[in-house]
């Protein structure tokens, strides 16, 4: 019985010391760039880490568009981030990364009433909520964190590139986990039911982003578009919910006091958003507001080349479009 409670104690000991490391090591975006007459699209942005982020662009005087599938959520939401920063500049649109339609529909949406997009940030995602084929026949949880995110981005570029500019590219970030490490490019697979730990398709998705991300990058040059993924670390948001709603509550609270906050996590999307030298770069892995490495095997050309290749088959993409957003 000693030995048991002296084991517990020195656990306890153990994470508390995590804990204040954590803590005292979280970097924060040190930019003051304001964003006068700029535009940025934050998905997600309605709550959570993705709230943090609309909240510190429209304090610096952007234009923010936050989008999500919940209208309540959204309205909220902007009412929030116009009441806190006297910004009326705050657009809700709904917008479901669950359906291609969806997709499609916001996307030309924000092409026929925007002038221009300075920033987008691909914020929303899903935890674990489900494995099950949405109506487009794809995995949920790729389909959201995935798909529906690379579709977004394709459909996006043409006003992307028209806002950029040498010296000051258009910027695009998707936001990955430390979760990718543990993903699998089995490419074939990727879209199965019953066939995947649930915790395991989310890692593959946030892998798919990275890999993604770096094919992205090389058909982006020269073209005054950046695109780099951020990892924002461990940040206690409701994502963990998504699985079970007291284990989650139980995460949330930890995480919260040992790792990040979601202001905490906002951070490294921030710097990477404004940060001048974040913007030269493109196809990198952000980590706590620093370049830094993803898994080797996010960088293995042929895996990306077919991931590309596969995922433009998978959301539709015609060669017409494809040719209209890159050339």
């Amino acid at each position: 019985m000693y030995g048991f409670i002296l084991f517990i104690a020195v656990f306890i000991i153990f994470i508390l010391i995590i804990g204040i490391h954590q803590k005292n090591t979280n970097a924060i975006c040190v930019s003051r760039r304001r964003l006068e007459g700029k535009t940025v699209l934050v998905t997600g942005g309605t709550a959570g880490m993705g709230l943090e982020i609309a909240l510190d662009l429209a304090h610096r005087g952007a234009k923010v568009i936050i989008a999500c599938p919940f209208e309540e959520e959204g309205v909220n939401a902007r009412k929030q981030i116009i009441e806190e920063t006297g910004n009326e500049k705050i657009v809700f649109k709904l917008l479901d990364l669950g359906s291609l339609k969806s997709v499609r529909v916001f996307a030309a949406d924000i092409l026929k009433s925007e002038d221009r997009l300075d920033i987008l940030i691909n914020n929303a995602g899903v935890g674990v909520p489900g494995d099950f084929l949405t109506a487009d026949g794809m995995n949920f949880i790729m389909q959201v964190n995935y798909y529906g995110t690379f579709l977004l981005c394709i459909l996006l570029l043409p006003l992307l590139k028209k806002t950029g500019k040498p010296g000051e590219p258009a910027r695009i970030l998707l936001t990955t986990s430390v979760l990718h490490r543990l993903g699998q490019m089995d490419i074939n697979n990727l879209n199965k039911t019953d066939y995947w730990y649930k915790l395991q398709i989310y890692a593959n998705s946030k892998l798919c982003l990275v890999s993604v991300a770096i094919e992205l990058s090389k058909r982006l040059e020269g073209m005054n578009v950046v695109v780099n993924n951020v990892d924002p670390g461990a940040v206690g948001t409701k994502i963990f919910e998504s699985g079970n709603k007291y284990v989650g509550f139980f995460l949330i609270v930890l995480i919260n006091f040992l790792f990040k906050t979601t202001r905490q996590g906002a951070q490294t999307a921030l710097h990477v958003a404004l940060d001048p030298k974040a913007g030269e770069v493109n196809g990198g892995y952000f980590q706590n507001c620093e370049l830094s490495k993803a898994v080797k095997k996010a960088y293995c050309e042929k895996t990306s080349k077919k991931l590309w290749e596969e995922s433009v088959r998978l959301v539709h993409l015609s060669d017409e479009e494809l040719e209209t957003c890159f050339r």
